[in-house]
């Protein structure tokens, strides 16, 4: 019984979806037979009223709407109601000129409703009346929107890659996941759908102005020659009833489509994310108690000047005054008094104990008195949510989730508008953020010369200019990547705790990264850690693979091969090394991606016989310093020329020596790679690009 239900109930919804997916190709249909089809009055009565009513809905959407892609329907809701009102011209054409000879109500109530209460029965009233409609939606609100909606889809088609930058720069800084990414992408495409849909949908209403002014007369020439050839009125005759239906029937069909251009221009004029219209002007316009007083001492001065109604301009001035001041007061109102902080006072008093000793926090944030809103949790502080993003993305990234970052503000030692970031109470950073502007990074292609502040990009050090909210569109479109104050720290804070990974991972860290793998894997872990290695050596071995770049998301494969390696091998830099070997395809992966030629930098052959003598001796590493300084400047060059053709900087040397070099060159080409010929997999080959020569 149950299975014959469901079995029903799913035969049903298929058969309610299918009949929802008919509905809008059949009400089209309809539309279209309203051309070819009598429909008596009564009918048109009907349609005529749903015609208003729909005119009102779409404009009471467009004004509640706080985004444009709130109302994404807009161009298709043009175009039927613009198809709508021009079935309804042609069907009341029709009756009228079949039906004119037999009085105003020959067409409908409707539409004598509008040809006498509106217009007063005289015909030339309703032609003036209707002239000026047209002016008003064809000149006015029909050109404007039509000139907006084309202007924005330009600009939104231009700002694109700009904003598509932003999206990418922030799913690599962590402040977003792919999720989010994927969702952000999709609105920029729709966004620009959109208003592409709007420069094309705008033709329609500029079309159906102009048919209701062409449908006017020939109604009024069909008129004359049927009443007057057909039915033998006189011109008189003829005119109150021919001329009276036309122009009843054309203001019926004009309003509509006023009230649908005035929805259109309300979208398309839409300036901001966050309110609604209504909304906008109530805080933009009736919210200054200065302007609303200045307005009401104006209109109160024009009442006292004779001749003028003064009871009317001063009703206005006195009920505007009054705004003022109920805005002035409640503007100035104090707010409410924070309850006594007993807790504290009863803590100053309180003697000294070891509860006061605080610990040093492992990362911590310090920011400046105009940084203080972006992480203030009862403000919602943007920068609290950035920061858990960022900490998510370097779990996800590097393998171990980091410790978490302690905000506190710092106004004594630090500019209004700078932050530093420490990591065990040391600076490893800092940087200038301005909240409420924005931060344009040229990328490197970037020419024009944006208005602002110059300065770098905290990160990375690339040139850039902090600029205010309108120049957005300018800087995108100009090929600058443009991001918030919140997106610039957190994505320097990301950064910073990539190059600081190895700091990072303490004892406590690695002991919860061991406890997550034995979640995972409790049988290896039981049978390595700590009966072969302990949790200190394998500290030490996860923070030599994090000091060069190599992630230890794959825990399993690495405490595999300390399981094969540690009963024999007990230097964690020797373990390190095997890690790396064992680790290579990843490591190789991570550096060039799936290909599988290497473009490599080599060094000179006299050049590596000298380093292997010096960095291999027994009496320890004796590198001549100048033979260091010289390989130092050569690789960070070599590296520098290698990046700028594309191709990733990678140093291939013996075995024997690849930590040591690595270890060198790290200060001077940080971006460096050094692989050893063992770390090379068998499915992968190898070109030199570039050669590091001998010293003169």
């Amino acid at each position: 019984m149950n299975a014959w239900i469901s079995s029903l109930q799913a035969q049903l919804g298929s058969r309610a979806a299918l009949v929802k997916g008919l509905m809008a190709p059949f009400f089209i249909v309809l539309i279209l037979a309203m051309m070819v089809l009598p429909l008596p009055p009564l009918a048109l009565d009907v349609l005529f009223t749903f015609n208003i009513a729909l005119s009102l809905m779409v404009m009471m959407v467009a004004a509640s709407m706080v985004r444009p892609l709130d109302f994404a329907a807009l161009p298709a809701v043009l175009l039927v109601t613009t198809l709508m009102r021009l079935s309804l011209n042609v069907a009341s054409t029709r009756v009228v000129l079949l039906e004119g000879h037999n009085g105003p109500g020959a067409a409908g109530k409707v539409i004598e409703a509008f040809g006498h209460f509106l217009i007063g029965g005289n015909f030339a009233v309703g032609l003036l009346v209707f002239a000026i409609l047209v002016v008003i939606n064809f000149i006015v609100v029909t050109k404007g929107a039509e000139r907006i909606a084309e202007v924005g889809a330009r600009f939104t088609l231009d700002a694109m890659p700009g904003k598509q930058m932003a999206i990418d720069a922030d799913l690599n800084a962590g402040i977003i996941d792919e999720k989010e990414a994927k969702r952000r992408r999709a609105e920029v495409a729709d966004e620009a759908e959109f208003f592409g849909s709007m420069d094309g949908a705008s033709k329609y209403v500029r079309g159906d102005a102009v048919a209701g002014l062409l449908i006017l007369f020939i109604n009024i020439i069909g008129g004359f020659a049927i009443g007057m050839g057909q039915h033998d009125l006189s011109a008189g005759d003829a005119a109150r009833s021919y001329i009276l239906l036309a122009v009843g029937d054309a203001l019926v069909a004009q309003i509509p489509a006023l009230l649908i251009s005035v929805s259109a221009a309300m979208v398309v004029s839409r300036v901001g994310k966050e309110e609604d219209v209504g909304t906008q002007i109530r805080t933009q316009v009736f919210d200054s108690p200065r302007t609303i007083g200045t307005t009401a001492g104006i209109v109160g001065a024009l009442g006292l000047v004779p001749g003028m109604p003064h009871l009317v301009f001063l009703f206005i001035a006195g009920g505007l005054a009054a705004m003022a001041w109920a805005v002035n007061r409640r503007r100035k109102a104090p707010p409410p008094p924070a309850p006594a902080a007993a807790a504290e006072v009863e803590r100053a008093n309180a003697e000294a104990s070891w509860d006061d000793l605080q610990p040093v926090d492992t990362l911590g944030l310090e920011v400046g008195y105009r940084l203080v809103a972006l992480v203030d949790k009862s403000r919602n502080g943007e920068l609290l949510t950035r920061i858990k993003g960022v900490r998510k993305k370097f779990a996800q990234d590097v393998g171990f989730l980091p410790p978490p970052v302690h905000i506190r503000d710092n106004l004594v030692d630090l500019k209004p508008s700078m932050y530093r970031v420490l990591l065990r109470g040391a600076v490893i950073g800092e940087g200038e953020a301005y909240p409420g502007m924005l931060l344009a990074i040229n990328p490197g292609g970037a020419t024009q010369q944006l208005p602002g502040t110059r300065t770098t990009d905290p990160a990375f050090g690339l040139p850039a200019v902090w600029i205010e909210e309108r120049s957005r569109e300018m800087a995108q479109m100009s090929g600058f990547t443009v991001v918030d104050c919140p997106t610039v720290v957190a994505t320097h804070l990301s950064h910073l705790m990539q190059v600081n990974a190895a700091r990072l991972l303490g004892r406590v860290e690695t002991q919860a990264l061991v406890d997550h793998v034995t979640k995972l894997a409790p049988k290896l872990i039981e049978d390595v850690v700590p009966k072969m290695i302990g949790v200190a050596a394998v500290q030490k071995v996860l923070q030599l693979l994090l000091e060069e770049g190599v992630h230890i998301r794959d825990m399993r494969s690495i405490v595999e091969c300390l399981a094969e390696y540690a009963g024999n091998v007990s230097d964690p830099v020797e373990l390190a090394r095997l890690v790396r070997v064992h680790l290579a395809p990843a490591i190789v992966q991570h550096i060039y991606g799936p290909q599988r030629e290497l473009d490599v930098i080599a060094l000179d052959p006299d050049l590596e016989r000298l380093v292997m003598q010096a960095l291999s001796s027994s009496a320890g590493s004796a590198l001549d310093p100048g033979v260091a300084d010289a390989l130092a400047r050569g690789a960070a060059d070599t590296a520098r020329q290698q990046e700028d053709l594309g191709v990733p900087a990678c140093l291939l040397v013996p075995d024997a020596i690849r930590s040591q070099v690595a270890r060198l060159l790290r200060r001077a080409a940080p971006r460096l790679k050094v692989l050893a010929h063992s770390e090379i997999p068998d499915t992968h080959t190898i070109r030199i690009g570039s050669i590091i020569g001998a010293p003169a």
